[in-house]
């Protein structure tokens, strides 16, 4: 039981896992193999994009965006996570919960835009693959990479700034091992109304947009691959979206899910919001690298060159 004496308006409470924090320590072994998996996976496409000249192209560019992402992502909410899970250290004053929430939503957001600038590489290099090279050039991808950062700075930095008009006088537990700004300002003891508005806001300015647009993207590139009459050309252009498309449901199914959860499942049990928070935060870093290197020929084949084959004498 959490002593609600020592507890000031600037601090929050982490949880682990509702009911079992005797096994917190036990959880973090699967934990760490899972952050470890996330962050070697990235790394290594990261090193192979830059490293091997053949995947200098744009589709390897916004690949590579995805990863860095991704291990921002993985990094953001490690220290506390291993914090809680280790030490038991559950208690984080506001000014650090806003610097966590500042990466953590900051790569989400880049990341929803970085799914987003990929549909429509994946749209160019079907539909109109003659003017690939003419429309997506190297600058316009430099280009790309700086509204992608603008457009996160702009859509959080009014959710964090408004954090501090906030009072918080509870016991201000969160339900996660990180601060998540739906969770936070749940603690509020003042009028969260401007905030919770402005949280909708961002929300629908980065998934309400990037959604329907990745969604008629594919609309438009499945369209374009039926009218393919070879069986092995058409194959040959769904296998390209295809990582590009199990990628996206990945990561989008359980970010609208956890902010339902957030917004409207206040009577959902403690272990609801923490399965979800894992599912989001956790697993698209993990798979991400494993599915682009299973499904992409290019990837995996620069993978096997990192580790060459030794042939023996018979």
């Amino acid at each position: 039981m959490l002593s609600t004496g020592n507890s000031t308006p600037q601090t929050f409470f982490l949880t682990g896992v509702p009911g079992l924090e005797a096994f917190h320590v036990w959880f973090s072994i699967p934990f760490c193999c899972l952050c470890m998996v996330a962050l070697l996976g990235n790394s290594a496409i990261l090193y192979v994009v830059i490293t091997d000249s053949s995947l200098h192209e744009p589709m390897y560019y916004f690949l590579s965006m995805l990863s860095a992402t991704d291990m921002g992502i993985t990094i953001s909410s490690l220290p506390t996570t291993l914090g809680v899970l280790w030490f038991n250290a559950r208690i984080i004053s506001l000014d650090a919960c806003i610097v966590q929430m500042f990466f953590l939503h900051g790569f989400t957001l880049m990341e929803s835009s970085v799914f987003l600038a990929m549909a429509f590489d994946r749209f160019v290099a079907v539909c109109n693959p003659l003017r690939y090279a003419m429309i997506l050039t190297n600058s316009r991808i430099i280009k790309a990479g700086i509204v992608i950062f603008v457009r996160m700075l702009v859509n959080l930095m009014p959710l964090l700034l408004l954090l501090k008009r906030l009072s918080f006088c509870g016991p201000n537990v969160l339900s996660h091992s990180y601060c998540y700004h739906p969770d936070v300002i749940k603690c509020s003891c003042t009028s969260i109304k401007v905030n919770s508005i402005c949280g909708l806001v961002a929300l629908i300015l980065t998934s309400g947009v990037d959604i329907p647009c990745i969604f008629f993207s594919y609309v438009l590139i499945i369209k374009s691959i039926l009218s393919i009459t070879s069986p092995e050309e058409r194959q040959k252009a769904f296998g390209t979206c295809i990582s590009h498309i199990g990628a996206v449901a990945l990561f989008y199914i359980p970010w609208v899910i956890l902010a339902l959860v957030h917004r409207f499942g206040h009577n959902a049990p403690p272990y609801v919001h923490t399965l979800m928070s894992n599912l989001h935060f956790l697993f698209p870093p993990v798979l991400n690298p494993i599915i682009y290197s299973v499904k992409t020929k290019q990837i995996r084949k620069a993978f096997l060159k990192l580790f060459p084959s030794t042939e023996y004498p018979v």
